[in-house]
């Protein structure tokens, strides 16, 4: 990284510094830049790029060794392609500029108050009035545009991404009349319905280096795995704090799920969900609000932590098909903007912005050292494998000792039964002597026998006496 770099991105008291100068156009426009385009706006950005991809005539003189006719055919093949661009504008509007619309005021007025008393979010809602008879001309040339662009969906990505952007633009002008937010909202809509189903065309498109540069930038992440929140100086709790899980998992989940989405404003709304995450982990164990420094850090510990699938890929769907005020201004807009720049530190990371030197970057890299909470960590890991060993030796024992108890039960069992047998038995025995005892005839008690006895002696002592 050149020192003009290592100043804009590092400083060894708060980490990683971005000022919010560097986050606005270099043009001054007042809207956010972006790294993707040398820090310009995306609409400055096309003004500068769009000249440069004008075709051009060849001016060469004929003794460089080129063909003659190969100019001619270069000529011939850049007229053809700026034909086709006409006939796909020609088929959605009907002219190669946008019309005025030709509906009777009466109605065009009640198709607008139609769409204007459309709430936020309310895609369900937009889809039924463009379906309505009253708007039948603005769903002929979402088709028309649609069908057009699928059936040249071999064109280069960058000549989609304008007819896209000039879709917008003369798609937003039927609406002029209405305030600025409500046609913000009604091309969020629009936006939604046309990518959704060109999602698949054009997202990680041929004409690109999208599928190299993910893999790339995923492999970067991936060699960064050791980097720790302190080494980025992320306010991260220490010891002494109660945490329960990792307090980025949120911010860390809304970024993955990017990946899921098809329409760019849905892309956003999980940048923008994982930066408020990031946001809310700074603030849960701080006195004071994070700041900016605080958030750019955090953001780039979650990247590094997510390693977002396709995030290239995503990035420059976004940048490409986008809305403008959705990634030029706004909390989207700077939160996109952060995350491009967390993209373009993590790119170009290296020792001095982590307060290291490059021996021990690269020691790092190589997987030579372990920065000391990682140690620690493994250490912990050491010990709880240990611990695990040993509680398995014990599970054993106990498993051992049940085995034992169980046989000893089992004997016990049948040593019960046993004697429940037998005496089952005897009382068997004795409940049959007791019935044969009471078959038998009446006999003369012991008792009574006895008492007949003494009155007999009795009687005779009397007789003798006498």
């Amino acid at each position: 990284m050149r020192e003009s770099e290592s100043t804009m991105w590092t400083d060894k008291q708060r980490g990683i510094r971005v000022s919010q100068e560097k986050l606005l156009c270099k043009n001054a426009c007042g809207y956010y830049g972006n790294p993707a385009w040398q820090g310009f706006c995306s609409k400055c950005w096309r003004e500068r790029a769009r000249p440069a991809a004008a075709p051009r005539q060849d001016t060469r003189p004929s003794n460089d060794g080129t063909p003659p006719t190969f100019s001619k055919f270069e000529e011939k093949k850049n007229i053809e392609k700026a034909r086709r661009i006409n006939t796909m504008r020609r088929l959605f509007w009907g002219s190669p500029s946008p019309p005025k619309p030709q509906e009777p005021s009466e109605r065009q007025a009640a198709l607008l108050k139609a769409y204007q008393s459309l709430e936020p979010g309310d895609f369900t809602g937009f889809l039924k009035i463009l379906r309505s008879p009253s708007s039948q001309r603005l769903q002929s040339r979402c088709t028309a545009f649609l069908n057009t662009v699928e059936a040249y969906h071999d064109l280069p990505i960058q000549k989609q991404s304008d007819l896209v952007q000039d879709f917008y633009q003369s798609f937003a002008e039927y609406f002029s009349s209405l305030p600025e937010a409500q046609v913000t909202q009604i091309m969020e809509h629009v936006e939604k319905l046309i990518m959704t189903r060109l999602h698949k065309w054009v997202f990680c498109h041929d004409s690109c280096d999208d599928e190299q540069k993910d893999l790339a930038l995923q492999k970067r992440i991936r060699s960064l795995n050791w980097v720790t929140p302190q080494m980025l100086n992320v306010p991260y709790p220490d010891k002494k704090t109660s945490v329960t899980g990792d307090p980025f998992l949120p911010a860390i989940t809304a970024i993955i799920e990017m990946d899921a989405k098809r329409a760019p404003q849905d892309k956003l709304a999980c940048v923008s969900k994982c930066s408020q995450h990031v946001f809310e982990a700074l603030s849960a164990w701080n006195s004071e609000p994070a700041n900016a420094d605080d958030f750019l850090s955090g953001l780039v510990y979650v990247v590094l932590k997510a390693n977002p699938p396709r995030l290239h890929s995503n990035m420059q769907y976004v940048i490409r098909f986008g809305l403008p005020h959705s990634i030029m201004a706004g909390e989207s807009g700077y939160y996109f903007t952060n995350l491009s720049c967390a993209v373009a530190f993590i790119e170009k990371l290296d020792g001095p912005a982590l307060s290291l030197s490059p021996e021990e970057f690269e020691g790092y890299m190589l997987g030579h050292r372990a920065p000391t909470a990682l140690k620690k960590r493994q250490q912990v890991a050491s010990n709880t494998q240990h611990l695990l060993e040993e509680l398995k030796g014990r599970q054993e024992k106990l498993d051992q000792g049940v085995g034992t108890l169980n046989v000893q039960l089992q004997k016990w069992v049948q040593a019960v039964h046993s004697q429940l047998d037998e005496a089952t038995t005897q009382f068997a025995l004795v409940q049959k002597e007791i019935t044969a005892q009471a078959e038998l005839p009446p006999a003369i008690s012991l008792s009574t026998l006895d008492a007949s006895l003494q009155r007999d002696d009795t009687e005779l002592l009397k007789v003798t006496d006498c």
